[in-house]
């Protein structure tokens, strides 16, 4: 009956992202808005019909419920993309190792050795994993002729803080001292993802400048980066009728870091880190109608003023979670087009 419903809701929604926008206007009658943007007709049709579905928030459910559900929505949501060839590999991680994905797109390179990002996937720290996110992974590759090596690190709540972080720059650490196992360019090395993602590359590049580890760019996609305080775009759109939802949130967070006092450590808010060194280039990536919009922004922001070269962007249109939204509609992937392109130029793939 699970399979029969899945199949029934990944039609209804391929369907309704296939809508000619005038009819998607249409349907959501009253479009959201809020600071001057407007959200997409397509973004706001597909949370209108998953609350009709009667899907929980990302974490309002106990945590393998949520797992489940979170790999659920990202394979309806990603399709099947292509990509030339996938390796399945073990890395390195904090306390043995972990399962690892490479992806190599299809365009040819210029020489053996290869532009890498090391990707960490989302999940409040506590979802997710390699096939949660290998639409997006499959997509990004494919757009930006960049390989991405994506991590299973350990997830809370059996993993809290931090062991996530421990496990993401030991995996970099691997990458590094192993870059001709994977054909990767050691010049030419980034580490990325998106919410817990993007905050987990944030983690990564400030210890791998402070070990004196090379890296080339940092693709930081609508991170986390304060569990302490509340911004303003958290209070605006952490209601409902979004993917992310201030119980859901709050439970993550509680799961992460069940030692509150945890939280105001560097490494696990680094907006609250005042000492970051200059780092590698930062791409920061936002989306008008996501809570973690302004801490993300505010993140870039203090990397600028220590010394790090910072591109912010903000998609104003979109709501968290629009990098995995590739297999259907014609904005959001646009959107995720978008920054595989800043991610194959910055490493000139």
């Amino acid at each position: 009956m699970t399979s029969v419903r899945t199949a029934v809701e990944t039609a209804v929604l391929r369907g309704a992202m296939a809508l000619p926008p005038a009819v998607q206007r249409a349907l959501v009658r009253r479009p959201r808005q809020a600071d001057g943007h407007t959200l997409s007709p397509e973004i706001q049709l597909m949370f209108r019909l998953s609350d009709l579905s009667g899907a929980p928030g990302l974490g309002e459910r106990p945590v393998e419920d949520s797992r489940e559900q979170m790999l659920k929505d990202s394979v309806m949501a990603g399709g099947r993309q292509p990509i030339g060839a996938i390796r399945e590999l073990v890395v390195d991680g904090a306390e043995g190792t972990l399962p690892a994905r490479l992806y190599i797109p299809s365009a040819r390179f210029r020489d053996d050795s290869r532009p890498t990002l090391m990707f960490f996937h989302g999940g409040g720290m506590c979802l997710g994993d390699l096939d949660t996110y290998d639409a997006a992974c499959r997509h990004l590759a494919e757009r930006s002729g960049v390989q991405v090596l994506s991590i299973a690190y350990r997830l809370a709540p059996e993993h809290p803080f931090p062991a996530g972080v421990q496990d993401c720059f030991a995996a970099y650490q691997w990458l590094v001292k192993n870059a001709g196992a994977v054909d990767a360019d050691p010049e030419r090395l980034a580490v990325g993802g998106d919410s817990a993602g993007g905050y987990f590359a944030a983690t990564t590049a400030i210890q791998a400048a402070e070990a004196g580890l090379p890296l080339a760019f940092q693709l930081l996609i609508y991170p986390v980066t304060d569990l302490v305080n509340r911004s303003r775009s958290r209070d605006l759109f952490d209601g409902g009728g979004l993917l992310l939802t201030r119980d859901g949130m709050d439970r993550l967070n509680d799961w992460y870091t069940p030692d509150p006092s945890d939280r105001t450590a560097p490494l696990a808010s680094p907006l609250l880190n005042e000492t970051l060194p200059a780092m590698a280039p930062a791409y920061v990536v936002t989306a008008g109608f996501d809570p973690l919009r302004d801490e993300g922004e505010a993140y870039g922001a203090l990397m600028a003023r220590h010394g790090t070269t910072v591109e912010t962007q903000r998609f104003g249109s979109m709501a968290h979670g629009f990098v995995n939204i590739v297999g259907v509609g014609r904005e959001a992937r646009a959107r995720a087009a978008e920054v595989a392109d800043k991610l194959g130029a910055a490493l000139q793939a």
